[in-house]
């Protein structure tokens, strides 16, 4: 076990046990010898840590621990499937948010990196305006060829993050090892899988020419869509460690009364921000992954600006196509095509019988047909589907969780700016047309692409297609005219519902906080 590991799990152990983290542990079933060790560290808690809410001790813990230790907070907020709805929601809160460094040292790394004085570069070049863990933005001026001035922003990497997240790295692979040697219900999620996640998403975002790429191409992707764009990137002034692009100045999403002062349609915004997210994720396969109100602008004509793209979200076409299918299914209660589907994908291990699945996924299906939409638990639905996950040994999807996380991110925005959000309505436009896309003529014609079976396959599919068509249309025309309301209850209840249901990640989290306890012990 490598000693420099150790040491740097040692002292985590003992900043968490500082602010009071191991104080909100309630495992009933966590094992005598755990239970002691834990007890016996809350020693160490600091007396103005048991004043605080439970909420935060965690968050203020890893604030404390620094830059790297916001990031794995800030990842696993994105996965409540590892440490629980609760544990994840109060996460989503950590503030990314530290004292700048010095102007100098940004300076030093804009002309390291560009291979020029600043003063050459930039006309002017001034104080930080927003620090977080990895970068800090400073605005600057260019001059153009016509002699006019233009604002920009430039993003500066954090000097030395990234050899202190490949330090802290190796503690975090420790952990998982031995949570999946000794804690055998964790294996399910994958823990070095996650680590693994966790270090590659890390190392894209330190690398500001993959999030220059992906401004291009999310502006390349929405070029047509109405009210809603990226910054431009200037890519002349950009390198690994710096990132230049155009300054917004629009107004962030969460000063609402700037907003309506400005004379903005907020619900109308609140549609926007929806349907722009969709069409990314599954029109694109491509949507940013951490669209808060501090990520979006409106501009004073009303178009949407979405900033800060270093956590992304990938579909590949098998996703897409396989939530075209279950959300068809669930429409036109073909429940059994339904669980036919998530064999295929092989999200659910061929072992299981697909029949017993086809039946529990009716039970989940049938309450949302017949109903008022006021009628209609999603909280209900969502349990049921937790249960079905754990029944049927379906394996964690990280990019159908990272769809799911921001979707109620989306959402929660969109609420804000119009709290009777009829989330069908809103949706239904795009949402169609998805699943036409996926499940018609034209998705047959592109797997045809693939030889002459696909054609016979196609050709013999044609009667089933037009059968498929009518039935969409008439259900999701019945379903908009009820209107699917996803209302604030409902995602509070959604969020207590999926935590009681995570068990699994729920002691993952306690299984990491028992490890921690025994690396100071020890």
């Amino acid at each position: 076990m490598p000693v420099a590991a150790l040491f740097r799990l040692a002292r985590a152990g003992f900043v968490m046990a500082r602010e009071g983290v191991f104080g909100i542990v309630d495992v009933p079933d966590l094992p005598p010898a755990q239970r002691l060790a834990l007890a016996a560290v809350r020693l160490l808690e600091r007396r103005s840590a048991r004043d605080k809410a439970a909420r935060t001790r965690l968050s203020d813990a890893l604030t404390r621990l620094g830059p790297s230790y916001v990031k794995l907070g800030q990842f696993l907020a994105t996965r409540p499937d590892v440490v629980g709805r609760e544990i994840a929601t109060d996460l989503t809160a950590l503030q990314d948010q530290i004292p700048p460094f010095p102007i100098e040292e940004a300076r030093a790394v804009v002309e390291a990196q560009l291979g020029r004085p600043v003063e050459d570069i930039f006309v002017t070049f001034d104080l930080p305006v927003a620090a977080a863990s990895i970068a800090q933005v400073h605005p600057a001026e260019i001059r153009e060829e016509d002699g006019s001035l233009r604002k920009v922003a430039v993003k500066v990497l954090r000097p030395g993050v990234a050899e202190r997240f490949r330090r802290d790295l190796k503690s975090y692979y420790l952990i998982a090892r031995l949570i999946e040697r000794f804690h055998p219900p964790s294996r399910r999620l994958r823990p070095l899988a996650v680590v693994d996640t966790l270090a590659r998403s890390v190392e894209l975002e330190m690398d500001f020419r993959l999030e220059a790429a992906a401004l291009s191409e999310m502006g390349e992707n929405t070029a047509d869509d109405p009210g809603f764009r990226v910054p431009a990137v200037d890519w002349p002034r950009t390198a690994k460690c710096v990132l230049t692009m155009e300054w917004i100045s629009g107004r962030k999403l969460n000063d609402l009364e700037g907003l309506a002062a400005d004379g903005h349609d907020l619900p109308a915004v609140g549609a926007t921000v929806i349907q722009s997210f969709l069409r990314h994720a599954v029109r694109d396969g491509f949507f940013h992954a951490d669209m808060h109100q501090g990520n979006m602008f409106l501009e004073p004509d009303g178009t949407l600006v979405a900033v800060d793209f270093g956590i992304t979200g990938r579909l590949g076409r098998t996703e897409r196509r396989f939530l075209a299918e279950i959300l068809f299914g669930f429409i036109t209660r073909d429940y059994h095509r339904v669980a036919e589907v998530h064999f295929e994908a092989g999200y659910v291990p061929a072992d299981q019988d697909v029949d017993v699945f086809a039946q529990a996924i009716r039970a989940i299906g049938e309450p949302i047909h017949g109903q008022d939409a006021s009628e209609i638990s999603m909280a209900r639905l969502l349990t049921q589907l937790l249960e079905v996950t754990e029944l049927f040994n379906m394996r964690t999807q990280p990019q159908l969780i990272m769809l799911q996380k921001t979707m109620v991110v989306v959402e929660g925005v969109a609420r804000t700016l119009n709290p009777h959000l009829d989330m069908w309505r809103t949706a239904e436009p795009v949402v169609r047309g998805w699943i036409e896309r996926n499940l018609g003529p034209g998705a047959r014609l592109q797997d045809a692409a693939g030889g002459l079976s696909a054609l016979g396959k196609l050709a013999a599919d044609l009667p089933l297609l037009a059968d498929r068509a009518q039935r969409l249309s008439h259900e999701v025309e019945r379903m908009a005219e009820k209107g699917l309301r996803f209302d604030a209850e409902t995602a509070e209840a959604i969020g207590r519902a999926e935590a009681r249901h995570s068990r699994s990640g729920r002691y993952a989290l306690w299984a990491i906080a028992a490890l921690l306890a025994i690396a100071i012990l020890g």
